[in-house]
């Protein structure tokens, strides 16, 4: 995937916004659990009463918190309560707090004045102290702190003792608290909380229904926000793998259709339809995943951690087992399925391979009655590609059950620790459950990143195959320095000792090619088959360049030509005529870029003999075009590709054995309306047959890659023993007018 990194910089804003809804779904995710943990600590197991700083208290409840609390505390208490009355309240305030707290019309009451977060975290911890020892006192537990004759008042006799004496007993209170766990001095002071609200006449059970609808509520705000952020993440990773896989097709397409003859053979058809589809969807899909959960799994994993910790650090070695047992597991999955992800993309290429020759194919196939052999070649590459698929969903398979039993063994084993934790009062039950959650948010995560990675292999196969061909070295491109083409261009071609080899091969197929094509001649080749006649026109286009020698247009190198210009100056017609779906008129435009006149296309049909089969049509020029031109003979499509080379009107016409799928009095027709028409225009033809091109000016005469004559059709008939073997084959020696 690295190699495609630099493709992902027009998207680098929207992932960016991406990640930003990621950390906000993450916070929204790792927040649920507190409040979860909230309703059942806060809301059930207390009552809805959020810490041990009452809300309100009795005047004689805060003597006796007086009693045991020294001046830096006694000065904290003062500045946080308030104490009300009837008499220090206005009428509507009194009536608003009576029905509050019903005891108010009976005594006055202290009331919590601040909500500050730090004074209320400062009072807590000696607050829930200082209620177990009232709480106790109470109950007549006083022996064990202070020697009082029983039937006494305690808290007469506690407030008549010196300040050291009531610091000696707090001493030895907070010895006797050191073997007491923190949750059972909290559930206790609690307790006694719970006790004085209902002594005050506070509704409890309307304070605790309050405190879950409130939390409740702030759940599904969270929910919603996070389901939001959810959505947009969706969006944007999903527009940004859309957009990623558009302009890989784009530059992918773009880029095979710089390859000349050179590039194509180094990649079959079928190997660059696959990278241009299932590659390029295979690198979509990891975007989408990398986007969705590559990033996101961090950072729920980190967070997860630190909030597990931060709930409870005794059951963090759960967490690691968990972790392991993931890691465990991945592994040994990654390591038995990468090779098969590997294998999977050449076995695609390799059915859509076999497909396409059969499809090709098609009539050949029937003719000689070979639908079977294509059957089995077709069997086995599925087979192969159906194996592997299944092994890799086998494997799958096998994943998942196995995760939700780790993920389940975990769970079991917080409940089985965590209820022992529980019992010794170190942890409460909704610390217990968030511990859980985080937990599983946490294997959640390692299990996003283990699905990526067995992703990956595939995804970053498919990469590697996307790069080979956008990082392809084009052999035959635009120079550096391209020199302007000359404005009076007429034509003139000239081969300067031309010699040439495909890339990689030893032996030269063309040798010392050396002739001059003029404007408004004929210039035509002929030869044996692999003679070397269609690889010297291909070299005009440049479709390859020449090894030793030079091709000069007006006497200008047309390797110091920009291609565009070069190809602007030819009409190519070639071997195997191309049609493409559409209509018979966009095919015909297609030669001028869909610009020619309804004139031009009328004329260049004329001169084609097309009209008389187009007019035969129902729907004439807007007929349809099958794919390939299925829906039309041979001739029809030489004849329409023929068109759309003269409605191009270029200066150089190249006709690559253009005329053999024509009847004689079509081609002869053909031949003498371009001869009028087209007669300033320099045209090359390649032709087996002898009678396409007997009046040509100039023929020129491949053998194994040589130049064996050159003349006209009655000089070399007496000069060129080829040319004499060839024509004799063709014709009788009275044709020949021997």
């Amino acid at each position: 995937m690295s190699k495609l990194i630099k493709e992902f910089k027009p998207f680098i804003v929207s992932i960016l916004i991406t990640i930003a809804f990621l950390f906000l779904q993450a916070a929204t995710e790792l927040a649920l659990p507190d409040y979860m943990s909230d309703i059942v600590n806060v809301g059930i197991q207390q009552n809805g009463i959020e810490n041990l700083v009452p809300e309100v208290m009795k005047e004689d409840t805060m003597d006796k918190i007086m009693i045991f609390s020294d001046e830096d505390e006694k000065t904290l208490i003062s500045q946080t309560y308030k104490l009300i009355g009837k008499n220090t309240l206005t009428q509507k305030e009194y009536e608003k707090l009576v029905k509050k707290y019903p005891a108010l019309e009976q005594e006055n009451l202290y009331i919590l004045n601040t909500r500050s977060k730090n004074d209320l975290e400062t009072m807590s911890p000696y607050l829930g102290k200082i209620f177990l020892i009232i709480s106790a006192i109470e109950e007549g537990a006083y022996q064990s702190y202070v020697d009082l004759p029983q039937g006494t008042d305690p808290f007469m006799i506690l407030r008549q003792l010196p300040r050291e004496q009531i610091d000696a007993i707090k001493i030895k209170i907070d010895e006797q608290f050191k073997a007491l766990p923190e949750g059972i001095i909290t559930q206790s002071a609690l307790a006694y909380i719970k006790s004085m609200y209902e002594d005050i006449g506070i509704d409890m059970n309307r304070i605790q229904t309050n405190y879950i609808l409130y939390i409740g509520g702030m759940m599904l705000l969270i929910s919603l926000v996070g389901m939001g952020a959810s959505i947009a993440v969706g969006f944007l990773s999903a527009r940004i793998s859309s957009g990623l896989g558009r302009s890989l097709r784009d530059k992918v397409f773009n880029k095979v259709t710089t390859f000349s003859n050179s590039e194509f053979n180094d990649f079959s058809t079928a190997s660059l339809i696959t990278r241009s589809t299932n590659d390029i969807q295979q690198v979509q899909m990891f975007t989408v995943m990398m986007l969705r959960m590559v990033f996101y799994a961090p950072i729920l994993g980190v967070g997860g951690v630190i909030r597990a910790l931060r709930t409870n650090t005794s059951m963090a070695w759960i967490i690691a087992v968990g972790v392991m047992a993931i890691l465990t597991l991945v592994i040994v999955i990654f390591a038995t399925a990468m090779p098969k992800f590997k294998r999977m993309q050449r076995l695609v290429d390799n059915v859509n391979r076999v497909t396409r020759e059969a499809l090709t194919g098609m009539l050949v196939i029937r003719a000689f009655n070979t639908q079977k052999v294509e059957e089995k070649k077709f069997d086995d590459a599925n087979i192969d590609l159906t194996r592997t698929n299944l092994f890799v969903s086998r494997i799958m398979t096998v994943l998942m059950p196995t995760m939700m039993l780790i993920m389940n063994s975990v769970t079991l084993l917080i409940i089985w620790i965590g209820a022992k934790e529980i019992e010794n009062g170190t942890i409460q039950v909704g610390d217990m459950m968030a511990f859980m959650q985080y937990t599983m948010q946490i294997i959640m995560s390692f299990l996003m990143i283990s699905m990526i990675s067995i992703i990956l292999p595939r995804a970053s196969v498919s990469a590697q195959r996307i790069s080979e061909v956008l990082n392809k070295e084009i052999t035959i491109k635009d120079p550096e320095n391209p020199k302007e083409v000359k404005k009076d261009v007429k034509g003139l071609l000239e081969f300067k000792n031309v010699s040439f080899k495909y890339p990689g091969a030893e032996e030269y197929v063309l040798q010392d090619i050396s002739f001059t094509a003029r404007p408004g001649e004929t210039t035509a080749f002929i030869g044996g088959t692999g003679s070397g006649k269609s690889t010297l026109i291909n070299l005009i286009p440049r479709f390859f360049d020449v090894t030793e020698g030079q091709i000069l247009l007006d006497g200008q190198d047309i390797r110091e030509m920009k291609l565009h210009d070069l190809r602007e100056k030819i009409g190519y017609v070639p071997q195997k005529s191309i049609l493409f779906s559409g209509t018979i008129e966009s095919n015909i435009k297609y030669g001028k870029n869909a610009d020619a006149s309804d004139e031009e296309v009328q004329k260049a049909i004329r001169i084609a003999q097309a009209k008389e089969f187009i007019l035969e049509k129902e729907k004439g020029l807007q007929s349809e075009i099958a794919q390939g031109g299925a829906n039309v003979s041979g001739g029809q499509k030489q004849r329409l590709s023929i068109a759309r080379a003269l409605v191009k009107k270029p200066e150089i016409f190249i006709f690559d054995d253009s005329f053999s799928a024509l009847d004689f009095k079509t081609d002869a027709a053909l031949r003498k309306a371009m001869a009028e028409e087209i007669k300033d225009s320099t045209l090359l033809i390649v032709a087996q047959r002898i009678s396409t091109i007997m009046n040509a000016e100039k023929i020129i005469v491949l053998d194994d890659g040589r130049i064996v004559g050159m003349g006209t059709h009655k000089e070399l008939l007496k000069n060129c023993e080829v040319y004499r073997q060839i024509a004799l084959s063709q014709l009788s020696e009275e044709e020949l007018a021997i």
